[in-house]
């Protein structure tokens, strides 16, 4: 029996769709919510250019010398290599905590796919519909691979997920628009899996800087470079998924082997990403809408904050340690909702202004803020729920309870109000009218005749 052919392998069919995905058609909506993803990540790469994970994504590139310009660097007057340029925007689309997420999946898509779908779309001058056909795909690959391993297990077992699924999905991304045929699918995916890696570590990383690689720089590279290979006549196993030796065997602990290849075409992953409604970490989407909620609804939290005695925040337990007073202003829930309840508002300067973390004022009142895990909202893991109780000196104590998240698939952003995030996130690099006419090509991409006529607006003057 060839490796073609292995009997039970997922391979077959993953492969096959791969090499077609462009020739099929997206549904309507899911196309529509494919731009609002890649407007959401576009954003999310110019703003993050500025931020100290880009300056530092910068220096790599501008350190490799002069190279070919085949891509285009978001935010900036660069260009370079397709394979360092989906680095450097990978890093830029997850420099902080404004990129989508994938619940279930455990993974940031966004960062790592578009990116390599920006830089593949370039180099083999794609269309905006055939971009949008390979970043679907993307989503639907990352998401399920690490669906597969069992994403919250594997990262109790030290492993990252959110680099894992992001670098198949990378991979696939950018080899469908490379065109690659169902056998150089196959090596694609071999090689996208000899470069699978990541340490959960990342939590420990207080400068963002090596978090925006893991989750964004390296799958975004890893993915080009494989399609890249592939396409300059690399070959490499058949099937790294079944056989002697194959990936799950490496890294799975009974792990769904079919899981890749199940309802492609069908269920689409993109369907069930968030987009943030706030620029933080997604553990704190929750208790910020409740806070939002609570401000609206009563008028005690108008007056004089000295009235407060208590702010009791629950989060699902699996959610804990990755928001418990870090060190980071944007993933730091006690900071936060402080910072939140002062200022009545939150936006992206606010959330990232790392001097209001020593803000006295701050300080005073995040004293009273409390978190703990509730085991009524792991139950509804991997959905992010919150709950926020304030207590009064008066006695009075006002709750709410948020399930549905503003922006997840449950509880959808409209386009105008993804636009008002996207602008006030690109405006700063980009200036107000270059930042509408962004928007206004990619909600209508499927008219786009090449990546490139997208790309040059998105460059600083």
């Amino acid at each position: 029996m060839s490796e073609l052919n292995v009997v039970g392998s997922v391979m077959p069919v993953i492969s096959e769709y791969i090499a077609h995905a462009l020739s099929q058609d997206l549904p309507a909506v899911v196309e529509e919510k494919t731009k609002f993803h890649f407007l959401d990540t576009v954003a999310s790469m110019v703003s993050g250019s500025q931020m100290l994970a880009g300056e530092r994504a910068q220096g790599f590139l501008l350190a490799q010398g002069p190279s070919a310009a085949q891509a285009t660097v978001l935010g900036t007057k660069l260009k370079g290599t397709a394979i360092h340029v989906a680095m450097v925007n990978g890093m830029f689309g997850h420099a902080d905590e404004t990129d989508d997420s994938h619940a279930e999946s455990l993974t940031h898509p966004g960062c790592g796919i578009v990116a390599s779908v920006l830089a593949a779309g370039e180099l083999y001058q794609k269309s905006g519909a055939q971009m949008l056909k390979a970043m679907a795909l993307g989503y639907d690959v990352c998401c399920r691979l690490t669906k597969s391993l069992h994403a919250y297990q594997f990262r109790v077992d030290g492993h990252s997920s959110h680099t894992f699924g992001p670098n198949f999905g990378a991979a696939a991304a950018a080899g469908a628009l490379a065109g690659v045929s169902a056998l150089q699918a196959r090596y694609l995916l071999s090689y996208a899996a000899q470069q699978a890696s990541g340490v959960a570590c990342w939590m420990r990383d207080k400068d963002h800087i090596e978090k925006a690689f893991d989750f964004g720089g390296m799958p975004a590279r890893n993915g080009v470079s494989a399609a890249v290979m592939v396409m300059n006549g690399f070959t490499g196993v058949e099937d790294v998924f079944s056989g002697e030796r194959n990936f799950y065997d490496a890294y799975g602990v009974n792990p769904l082997r079919n899981a890749l290849g199940e309802a492609l075409g069908e269920r689409f992953e993109i369907m069930r990403t968030s987009i943030k409604r706030w620029t933080v970490g997604s553990p704190i989407q929750a208790p910020l809408d409740c806070l939002d909620t609570l401000m609206h609804e009563h008028a005690a939290l108008t007056a004089d904050l000295e009235q407060i005695k208590a702010i009791r925040v629950k989060i699902p337990h699996e959610s804990l340690s990755i928001v418990n007073n870090r060190e980071m202003p944007e993933i730091c829930l006690q900071h936060l909702t402080a910072l939140m309840l002062l200022e009545r508002e939150m936006h992206f300067e606010l959330a990232h202004a790392r001097a209001r973390m020593l803000d006295p004022q701050v300080l005073k009142l995040r004293e009273r803020v409390s978190l703990e895990g509730s085991d009524e909202l792991s139950k509804y893991m991997p959905t992010r729920q919150g709950i926020v109780e304030i207590e009064f000196l008066s006695g009075q104590v006002i709750q709410a309870y948020t399930k549905d998240v503003k922006g997840t698939p449950d509880n959808p952003m409209n386009r105008a109000e993804l636009e008002r995030k996207c602008l006030q996130l690109m405006t700063p690099v980009l200036g107000l009218a270059r930042s509408q006419a962004v928007c206004a090509q990619i909600w209508r991409m499927e008219h786009l005749a090449q990546a490139s006529e997208l790309t040059q607006l998105l460059q600083s003057d």
